[in-house]
C-alpha cells in the first residue's frame, strides 16, 4: 500500500483532463483507492509513504506499437527505405536468433527492450510482430520476470503469391510456426496469466500478395476466440498502389472484407490513405491507429494524417515502433515528436499538441488495447500503473504550481515538451 503526497503537484488522463496540485494518491492491492488534492481520511496501517517534491506524476505510458526482438538490431540498417531495409537487413536479421534459455536471442532482446521501456516510464506496450525466431514462451518469460504489462501478438504469416513484388522474406522458413493453431495454441497457454498481465493478440504484416482469404481465416478465428488483431497497414508509398493493383481495394475495404476490422483491432502507421474512402470504415469499425511519428520520418514512410483521423472521431494510440527504425523505445520522446510534427506538416500551430500526445500514450492507448475500464489514467478504481518525473532540473525551470494556477504554465506541456525518459525516477504497475 502506498500513500504518495506530490509537490508540486500530478496530472491525472482522463475525460476531463483534470490536473491536481499537491495532490494524494492511495494504492491497496494494486488498485488506485483515492487520487485527490486532499489526503485520504484513513491511511492504512503499515501504507509505505512515499514524499515527492518536484514531481509530476503521470498514468504509466502504453506503447501501442514495438518491435521486442529488435533492441539488438539497433543501428544495423540506417538510412535505408522500408522495404529495402526490410527485406535486406531487417527480416534476415530476425531469422537467424537462435539459442536457448537464458542465452536464446529473443530473450535476451526482450529483456533489454522491457529494461529500456521501464526505465522510460512505459508501463505497457503491445508487440507488434513476434515472430518465431524470437520464442514466443521466452518473450512471455521475460515480460513475467520484469512486471511490466503486455500484448503480444503472434506473427501470423503467409507467402507473398506476387513475385512482381519482389518482396522476399527470410522468416518465411519458419512458417509453419506461424499459423492460426500456432496462434490458438499461444492463447491458450498464455493467455491472461501473471496476474492477467500477459494477453496473446494475433500480428499480421502488411497485405503485400498474400490472398485476402488466407487474412480472412485469421478475422474468423479471433472473433471467434475474442483475440485483439494488429497490423502493419498503408505504411510505405508502395503499399497503397498494392492494395488497389493486387486486391482492388483501399486499405480499410481490405480489412473489412478479410474481417480484421473492430473496436480490437490496432492499425499500425497508416500513411497512405485515401481518407474520403477509409475514414468512415475507420469510424464506424471502431479500429484504431497506432501512429508511429519517428518510425515513419526515419524510414521516409510519411506522415500520417493523424490531425484530420482525430478530427472525425477515430481513436489514435502512439508507438515507438523497433530499435533499428527508431534509435529509441523511450514514449516520453515520441509524445513529444508527435506534439509538434502535424503543426508543422499542417502549417498549423493549434494542429495536435501536447494534450493530444499525452493521450494517445496513455488513455487512447487503453482503449486501444480494450484495457481502458483497468489503466491509462489515474482514477479510482483502475490499476496502479504510474510513473514519477522528476522536473527539478534547469531544464525545467522556471516551474511551480502557483504559475498553473495562474495559468502561466501547463505541467503537460512540461511533461510533454521537454522530459525524457531519463527524468522518470518511479515506475510502478499493478501497484
Amino acid at each position: 500500500m502506498h500513500l504518495s503526497p506530490m509537490q508540486p503537484g500530478h496530472f491525472n488522463t482522463d475525460a476531463r483532463r483534470r490536473i491536481i496540485l499537491n495532490g494524494f494518491i492511495l494504492t491497496q492491492e494494486g488498485r488506485i483507492t483515492h487520487v485527490s488534492s486532499k489526503p485520504p481520511d484513513q491511511i492504512p496501517e503499515g501504507t509505505r509513504i512515499l514524499s515527492l517534491p518536484g514531481r509530476i506524476v503521470i498514468p504509466g505510458l502504453i506503447n501501442s506499437h514495438a518491435h521486442l526482438a529488435q533492441s539488438l538490431l539497433r543501428g544495423l540498417a540506417e538510412d535505408l527505405p522500408l522495404h529495402s531495409w526490410l527485406c535486406d537487413r531487417i527480416w534476415p536479421l530476425e531469422a537467424a536468433y537462435s539459442g536457448e534459455g537464458d542465452a536464446a536471442d529473443g530473450y535476451v532482446a526482450a529483456r533489454l527492450t522491457i529494461a529500456e521501456m521501464l526505465l522510460s516510464g512505459t508501463t505497457c506496450f503491445l508487440e507488434s510482430m513476434l515472430t518465431h525466431g524470437s520464442g514466443f514462451a521466452d518473450v512471455a518469460r521475460a515480460v513475467s520476470e520484469m512486471g511490466i504489462r503486455a500484448c503480444l501478438g503472434k506473427l501470423v504469416k503467409f507467402v507473398e503469391t506476387n513475385p512482381a513484388l519482389e518482396i522476399a522474406d527470410a522468416r518465411d522458413k519458419d512458417l509453419d510456426h506461424m499459423s492460426i493453431p500456432s496462434l490458438l495454441a499461444a492463447h491458450t497457454e498464455f493467455h491472461g496469466t501473471r496476474n492477467d498481465r500477459i494477453h496473446v493478440w494475433a500480428a499480421c504484416g502488411t497485405p503485400r500478395g498474400a490472398p485476402l482469404s488466407s487474412f480472412a481465416e485469421v478475422g474468423k478465428a479471433c472473433k471467434q476466440h475474442d483475440i485483439g488483431i494488429t497490423m502493419h497497414c498503408a505504411e510505405a508509398p508502395r503499399d497503397l498502389p498494392i492494395f488497389r493493383e493486387v486486391y482492388g481495394k483501399s486499405p480499410m475495404q481490405f480489412c473489412q472484407e478479410a474481417e480484421l476490422a473492430g473496436p480490437k483491432t490496432v492499425l499500425a502507421h497508416m500513411c497512405h490513405l485515401d481518407l474520403d474512402v477509409n475514414l468512415p470504415i475507420l469510424k464506424q469499425s471502431q479500429m484504431t491507429v497506432a501512429h508511429n511519428p519517428a518510425s515513419n520520418l526515419k524510414l521516409a514512410s510519411g506522415i500520417a494524417k493523424v490531425s484530420r483521423i482525430l478530427e472525425v472521431g477515430v481513436n489514435v494510440a502512439l508507438g515507438t515502433d523497433g530499435a533499428p527504425c527508431n534509435n529509441s523505445y523511450d514514449m516520453l520522446r515520441e509524445m513529444h515528436l508527435a506534439s509538434i510534427l502535424h503543426k508543422g506538416s499542417l502549417m498549423d500551430a493549434g494542429s495536435t499538441g501536447a494534450h493530444e500526445a499525452l493521450e494517445m500514450a496513455t488513455i487512447r492507448g487503453a482503449k486501444a488495447l480494450g484495457l481502458e475500464a483497468d489503466i491509462g489514467s489515474l482514477e479510482v478504481g483502475k490499476k496502479a500503473d504510474l510513473v514519477v518525473l522528476d522536473v527539478r532540473a534547469s531544464w525545467a525551470a522556471p516551474w511551480n504550481p502557483g504559475m498553473f494556477a495562474h495559468g502561466d504554465m501547463d505541467p503537460v506541456s512540461l511533461v510533454v515538451g521537454s522530459c525524457t525518459g531519463r527524468d522518470v525516477t518511479h515506475v510502478m504497475v499493478d501497484g
